[in-house]
């Protein structure tokens, strides 16, 4: 019996026929080749909301803070209320509470600010932070005060003038006349999910409420048993 021998092109296209007509494994190939645009897509989308999230509690922790203490003084029978060192760090521990689960006071600082207008003069009295971030784009962007700015009622301790009051230019805050305002900054540094999809950022946030009562703004009172001042000298949390 004599075979034929095919010729060698004839054989590659037998061989190559039913590998051409498989469709057993194109599903499977299909998915290797979309696997990574939509694992790409999917971590976006993640990180793109989480910091939709963060942006969303940074400017929440901003206003409370702001709100809060236009609202806080002594409760007693004073025709001005004070308001006391103690005052701020209780403001303050309720920032570190709305703040613990992006740990703000770790990656972050909050700068209070009392804008007063004392005759006509737009005035930063006194100033307290908390948040171990520090230098240009966390300390403040609108003006600072000396620690012992605030602590008594003598003009050496009022604090610096704002002429255009505090903000961003064009949208400055000011304090009306023989009142004030209480303006908070918040500066956080956001860590996104996957560093390989976004870097690090600022996330910056003000907020501004008028003292709703009518207050004493000779002073930060510090009564005994005298309170820690959170000076905004000091980077802690």
């Amino acid at each position: 019996m004599h075979l034929t021998r095919l010729p060698i092109p004839e054989r590659i296209r037998r061989l190559w026929r039913p590998l051409r007509d498989d469709r057993s494994g194109l599903a499977l190939m299909e998915f290797a080749l979309a696997f990574p645009i939509l694992l790409t897509a999917g971590l976006t989308a993640v990180d793109v909301t989480n910091m939709a999230v963060v942006h969303m509690k940074v400017s929440q922790i901003a206003l409370n803070l702001a709100d809060n203490m236009s609202r806080m003084g002594t409760n007693n029978s004073l025709s001005s209320q004070q308001v006391r060192e103690i005052d701020v760090n209780d403001a303050f521990e309720a920032v570190r509470d709305q703040g613990a689960g992006i740990r703000l006071v770790n990656n972050g600082r909050v700068i209070l600010s009392s804008l007063e207008n004392a005759s006509g003069t737009q005035r930063i009295h006194w100033q307290r932070c908390i948040g171990l971030k520090s230098g240009t784009g966390y300390d403040s962007s609108y003006g600072t005060t000396a620690i012992t700015d605030g602590i008594d009622a003598t003009a050496a301790n009022q604090g610096p003038t704002a002429s255009s009051g505090m903000g961003d230019a064009g949208s400055q805050v000011t304090a009306p006349l023989g009142a004030g305002v209480m303006f908070v900054e918040v500066n956080y540094l956001h860590t996104p999910y996957f560093r390989f999809l976004f870097s690090p950022s600022r996330i910056h946030y003000i907020a501004s409420f008028i003292v709703r009562d009518t207050r004493d703004f000779r002073q930060i009172y510090n009564p005994n048993p005298a309170a820690t001042r959170a000076t905004c000298n000091n980077y802690g949390t």
